[in-house]
């Protein structure tokens, strides 16, 4: 544990202690006799008959650190720990932390100065962990009345919490205290008579994000008005930083957002902003974002444990998270093996091995699913055993015929009939088939050598299914990913969209929702259906499907019912193109749900009037050119081109421009990957034309560059007729491009490895 700095002098103190480590600035030393083999002779057993005798009190922790200075006779105790590994663990994070940054100042005495300090804030720091956000009011209070004072902020600024940390002004650290409120960031620091104040509001940061560097191992960065500042020397720097950012965005969507954020109760109140609150959103949003939950999802629990995989015969270590409807595992191992586990799909839990505290877990789909080293595991066994009966209402059993049939069933077997609580027959207005099922059916006696291959592909993922299951719950492994990267085949793949996009679970909770809003929609006159009008016969005109009334009415008919379920967004172009082609490979239904979690969870505030999300992606996006791709930057002397450029790619997910036979498995990489697929493609395309931009002397050249580039995309695999296919016979012997296989650019681009996941 940290020590409140006291003097120590070592020469009396050398014969009750022993070296261990040391540096320019400090000792790590252990208590004479302790750990040693016969006591430490006679001076050992004297020390240890004091200790004895002692108190409990008054007993001395067997390991301690101090501080020093060069050429000082004085010493000052920093730490105390009562084993090896919890000294050792205060000593690294000083080496790490503390080590580089002090041969900045100029003194000893500044250095001793910075030392105290930041042990102080460390103490108080724990201190204030210990009474778990701001639940010790008298604590809180006095770090509340040390803010309004310090910054005379409005009266209703109200203040989330605290932290000690050091801001870098110049190459000197001040050691100091960082206050998060719900619209200020701010920082305060008096030392050696110096005071420090610094305050910046939320709406004013152009880039916030945890650097490293080779004086500070981590530190927080904030840009705002131009000018940078850092922030180091946290004891929990990923807490803080996750605080930071929900303040952030909070403030970007009071800025933009202003009708949703006045909707949220807790957010437009900023009273109800507390540190737990925010915390605790955050990790919803990210659970639910990683596992592509329905956004209502709020995690409940997190156990770290293991996960038997049966077809790898091993367990995978990671954490079972629990949300009031969902079981769900992602290791942590490096195996990228994740489960999904609907309370609807659970027919028991029971305790198995209790030795091994092991939880089974067994579905409507045959699987048992294994978990051990569970803490607590009999308590969590009666949780989920009462959260289970809980969602055997007649309500969740309904849902999960509907999610088994989806998911479990082939396209051409499913048939979305009518609701089974009430709802009126509507097979003659929603489309019960998949438009590539009517406009490409495949024959199954007359196979040539790409229906050949498409075969083949499906058998691989078949094979999969038998390994690693069918349906919601199945095994997610690299191996999944490799097989979608390949490209999903025409079979599967609007099943395998609404499963991975976690489409399927908000159809399955939603039985007779589409067909209801069908009928309230159609007929209906906004500004919404007068733009889906205009757009309709603009919808892949080129593809048969939509140069018939069967895929025109369908694609209405998805359109208007979502501009009816979602009033805030509306209809959005882009959204028709995106529409059809989720039309081609899934049903009505299913295409109207994919619609939904694209929209509302995968790239959220992408289809409104502001366009925010895709902007934001954009800039995202052009960060990582400067990263990855320098020489480009340097080459162009504006960086909005690419912003201009790539709007299309990812409104439409690379729609727009690839050929549609390409462009379907960059949509496969996207329902499995996010929009993370999306800026890798990205980058792939400028990596791959890089030689050419750098000659362009204008942006219209470099557009010609790309625009030619995209036409030579080919998809050699795949089985769609001339008719269907974009990329025609006349553009391949025009351009004098060279080919590039769309699998083979998907994997490029997944060698571009630049994203880390948030999880």
């Amino acid at each position: 544990m940290w020590l409140k700095p006291e003097e120590v002098l070592l020469k009396n103190a050398l014969k009750l202690w022993v070296q261990e480590r040391s540096n320019q600035y400090f000792v790590l030393q252990r208590r004479r006799g302790y750990g040693e083999e016969g006591g430490g002779g006679l001076a050992g057993l004297l020390v240890g008959t004091l200790d004895a005798v002692l108190d409990s009190t008054s007993k001395v922790a067997p390991f301690r650190i101090l501080h020093q200075t060069p050429d000082s006779q004085v010493y000052w105790s920093i730490a105390c720990g009562s084993s090896r590994e919890e000294i050792t663990e205060h000593w690294d994070w000083l080496e790490q932390n503390v080590m580089k940054t002090l041969s900045v100042f100029d003194s000893n005495e500044d250095i001793t100065s910075f030392v105290q300090g930041k042990i102080r804030g460390l103490i108080a720091e724990e201190g204030k962990g210990s009474f778990v956000k701001e639940e010790d009011p008298e604590k809180f209070r006095e770090g509340l009345m040390k803010f309004e004072r310090c910054f005379g902020l409005p009266e209703q600024e109200k203040l989330v919490t605290y932290y000690s940390c050091s801001y870098w002004k110049g190459r000197v650290p001040c050691q100091g205290w960082l206050y998060l409120s719900t619209n200020f960031l701010s920082f305060y620091s008096f030392l050696l008579g110096a005071e420090v104040k610094l305050i910046i509001s939320w709406d004013e940061i152009s880039k916030l994000e945890k650097t490293s560097n080779v004086i500070l191992t981590e530190n927080i960065h904030v840009c705002s008005r131009g000018e940078d500042h850092y922030f180091s020397m946290f004891l929990h720097i990923s807490e803080t930083f996750l605080l930071m950012e929900q303040l952030a965005n909070y403030a970007v969507r009071r800025l933009f957002d202003k009708e949703t954020f006045e909707n949220d109760l807790v957010l437009h109140d900023p009273l109800q902003i507390t540190k737990r609150g925010l915390e605790s959103h955050a990790h919803s949003e990210q659970f639910s974002a990683f596992f592509r939950l329905p956004k209502e999802e709020t995690l409940k629990e997190v156990h770290e444990c293991f996960l038997w995989v049966p077809f790898s015969h091993y367990s995978t270590h990671g954490k079972m998270c629990i949300s009031e409807n969902y079981i769900c595992f992602a290791s942590q191992d490096g195996s990228l093996c994740s489960v999904i586990i609907p309370l609807r799909e659970v027919t028991g839990v029971d305790k198995a091995d209790p030795a091994n505290r092991g939880v089974s877990i067994s579905t409507k789909g045959k699987t048992a699913f294994r978990f051990t080293e569970v803490r607590d595991f009999e308590q969590l066994v009666g949780k989920l055993r009462m959260k289970c009966n809980a969602a055997s209402s007649p309500q969740h059993i309904v849902n999960t015929e509907v999610a088994l049939g989806s998911a479990s069933e082939s396209p051409k077997d499913f048939d979305v009939g009518p609701s089974k609580m009430g709802q009126k027959d509507n097979s003659k207005t929603v489309s019960t088939e998949a438009l590539m099922t009517v406009y490409h059916p495949q024959d199954a006696e007359n196979l040539d050598s790409k229906m050949l291959k498409e075969k083949m592909k499906e058998q691989s993922w078949n094979i999969l299914f038998v390994e690693r299951g069918h349906g919601v719950s199945m095994f997610r492994t690299k191996k999944t990913r490799d097989l979608v990267v390949r490209g999903i085949p025409e079979a599967l793949r609007g099943e395998l969209w609404l499963l991975f996009s976690g489409a399927v679970n908000d159809m399955a909770s939603n039985p007779g929702y589409y067909t209801e809003l069908v009928e309230k929609s159609l007929g209906t006159c906004t500004l919404a259906t007068d733009e889906i009008e205009r757009d309709l016969r603009r919808s892949l005109p080129e593809h048969p499907a939509f140069q018939s009334d069967t895929g025109i009415s369908a694609l209405r008919r998805v359109l208007t019912a979502y501009a009816y379920r979602n009033p805030q967004i509306g209809y959005c172009q882009a959204m028709n193109i995106l529409t059809s082609v989720l039309l081609l490979y899934a049903k009505e239904e299913e295409a109207f749900w994919l619609l939904v979690a694209v929209c509302e969870r995968m790239l959220p505030d992408y289809f409104n009037r502001r366009i925010i999300g895709a902007l934001v992606d954009q800039a995202v996006f052009e960060e990582l050119i400067r990263v990855h791709l320098p020489q480009l930057t340097d080459h162009m002397t504006d960086m909005t081109f690419f912003s201009s450029v790539s709007l299309s790619w990812f409104l439409t997910l690379f729609i727009s421009v690839l050929p549609i036979e390409s462009a379907v498995n960059v949509v496969d990489c996207f329902f499995y990957d996010g929009i993370k697929a999306i800026l890798q493609l990205g980058l792939a395309v400028l990596e791959y034309n890089m030689e050419k931009l750098l000659t362009c002397k204008d942006d219209a050249e470099a557009v010609t560059v790309l625009n030619r580039f995209f036409d030579s995309v080919t998809n050699k695999d795949s089985p769609l007729p001339p008719a269907v296919q974009q990329g025609s016979n006349l553009s391949y012997t025009k351009s004098d491009h060279p080919k590039v296989d769309i699998t083979d650019l998907i994997r490029e681009s997944n060698e571009v490895c630049v994203l880390v996941e948030i999880w």
